[in-house]
C-alpha cells in the first residue's frame, strides 16, 4: 500500500508540554484512518499537523520537531505554499460552519476565492460535490435555498461538499459528526465510505463504537504518544496492547 502522509519523529510542544511524543506513522492512500484516545491524548493535535492548522495558534509558545511527508515531500518546509497545502488536505470540523449563504454559494465560496467564474465549470463542480457528499437529491431543486434552514446532518454534509469542490486529495475530519443524530451520523458514515476510493480520510470519531465501523486503519494514542496502530478489523477485536484493550472495553477514559 502506497503512504500519502509519512510521519516521522513527530513532536508537537504547547508551552513546553508535549502534545504528541516522538510519532511515526505512515497514513495510507484511499483509506479511513482513526486517530481515537481519551481526551488530551493528541488526536486533533496530530491531524491539524497535516495541513498546519497549529501555525495559526495564537498566544501560546509552540514547537515541532520531525517530519511530516506529504507524497514523500515535507510540508514543512522552507517555502513550501500553505494555502495550495490546505486545498490539497481539506478540513471538516465538529460543528458544522454553513455560511450565511444560499446552498450553491456555499459549495462555490472556496472556489471563487481561488478565482473561478466560468458559471458552467460552477455549476458542474457544485453538483459533483453535492453527489459525493450524498447531499445532490436533497439539495438539487433547493440550491438556492439559505443554508442555514438545513438540518444539522444537511449542513455537515454541505460543509464536506464545500471540501470537496476545492478537489482535495486528502480529508480531515475533527469529530464531524459529534453533534449529529443517529440517522445523520450514518449517512456521513455512508458517505465516507464512498469517497475513500478517491480520496485519503482521516477522522477523529466521536466515539470508539464509531471508530471500529469505519476504520480501514486504527491508531490508537495515549498521553501524546502512539501505542498502537493495526488495521481497524483486528486491533478492535484483538489489541496487542492492554492498553488499547482497556480503552476500548470502557476500563478507563
Amino acid at each position: 500500500m502506497v503512504a500519502k502522509f509519512s510521519i516521522r519523529s513527530l513532536t508537537f510542544r504547547y508551552n513546553g508540554q508535549d502534545a504528541l511524543r516522538d510519532i511515526t506513522l505512515d497514513i495510507l492512500a484511499h483509506e479511513i484512518t482513526v486517530l481515537f484516545g481519551p481526551s488530551h491524548s493528541g488526536k486533533s493535535t496530530l491531524l491539524r499537523c497535516l495541513n498546519r492548522l497549529n501555525d495559526l495558534i495564537e498566544n501560546e509558545n509552540t514547537e515541532m520537531r520531525g517530519q511530516v511527508l506529504l507524497d514523500g515531500a515535507d510540508i514543512y518546509a522552507p517555502g513550501v505554499d500553505v494555502t495550495d497545502l490546505r486545498r490539497r488536505v481539506g478540513m471538516v470540523f465538529a460543528l458544522p460552519i454553513a455560511l450565511p449563504l444560499t446552498v450553491r454559494q456555499n459549495v462555490e465560496y472556496g472556489l471563487r476565492m481561488r478565482g473561478e467564474r466560468r458559471p458552467e465549470r460552477l455549476a458542474a463542480l457544485v453538483e459533483q460535490s453535492l453527489r459525493k457528499a450524498a447531499l445532490w437529491d436533497d439539495m438539487k431543486d433547493r440550491l438556492d435555498e439559505p443554508a442555514l434552514r438545513l438540518s444539522g446532518g444537511q449542513q455537515q454534509r454541505l460543509c464536506i461538499a464545500r471540501t470537496l469542490a476545492l478537489e482535495p486529495e486528502v480529508i480531515l475530519l475533527d469529530n464531524p459528526t459529534s453533534g449529529l443524530d443517529p440517522l445523520s451520523t450514518a449517512k456521513v458514515e455512508a458517505s465516507l465510505q464512498e469517497l475513500k476510493a478517491a480520496y485519503s480520510i482521516v477522522l477523529v470519531p466521536h466515539s470508539v463504537q464509531q471508530a471500529a465501523r469505519v476504520a480501514d486503519t486504527a491508531v490508537f494514542l495515549l498521553g501524546g504518544a502512539l501505542v498502537e496502530v493495526g488495521p481497524g478489523s483486528e486491533l478492535f477485536t484483538r489489541p496487542s496492547d492492554q492498553r488499547t484493550e482497556d480503552y476500548i472495553t470502557g476500563r478507563f477514559g
